[in-house]
């Protein structure tokens, strides 16, 4: 039996120490936006957030993840949308829309690391792959997630 806190909720999991997180979440907690796409943490659609870091789930063991805070896309923006999910809304950032979760996940946690990023943080945070080649769009839709957090300045002191 495993503990997993996930998306602010403790589970206790009968699952072996060594399965990949991504079942754990996908099989037995029924989250289900969290996708298989290569199982050699290649692809990035299986992206979640572990303690606050982008991790690939289908390479990381349950054991690995217990004790840790997990985010998957179902918890990212509770409540209501992240504004990641809304800029990705709003720029039509989805095609086929197989690898955005991932790719969302890994937005927002670049997001939370560097409020402003350039066009090179993105490059190398966004490492996930898409078959569909929307990076221009998605580059775009973090760019502006990130325009509403530059645009508050501090108060200034008389």
């Amino acid at each position: 039996m495993l503990k997993l806190t996930v998306n602010g909720r403790t589970h206790t999991v009968d699952v072996e120490p060594e399965m990949p997180l991504l079942w754990v979440l996908r099989d037995h907690l029924n989250l289900p936006g969290t996708k298989y796409g290569c199982g050699i943490s290649q692809c990035g659609a299986c992206t979640v957030h572990v303690d606050g870091e982008p991790v690939r789930s289908c390479v990381m063991t349950a054991a690995q993840a217990a004790g840790k805070k997990i985010v998957t896309i179902e918890g990212l923006g509770k409540p209501g949308l992240h504004r990641i999910q809304k800029a990705w809304i709003e720029h039509e950032v989805p095609q086929c829309g197989y690898c955005q979760t991932g790719m969302i996940m890994s937005a927002a946690a670049l997001l939370a690391k560097t409020p402003r990023p350039t066009d090179a943080d993105i490059d190398d945070a966004m490492t996930n792959l898409c078959r569909c080649g929307t990076y221009a769009r998605v580059r775009k839709a973090i760019h502006a997630a990130a325009a509403p957090v530059a645009s508050v300045a501090p108060a200034k002191k008389a």
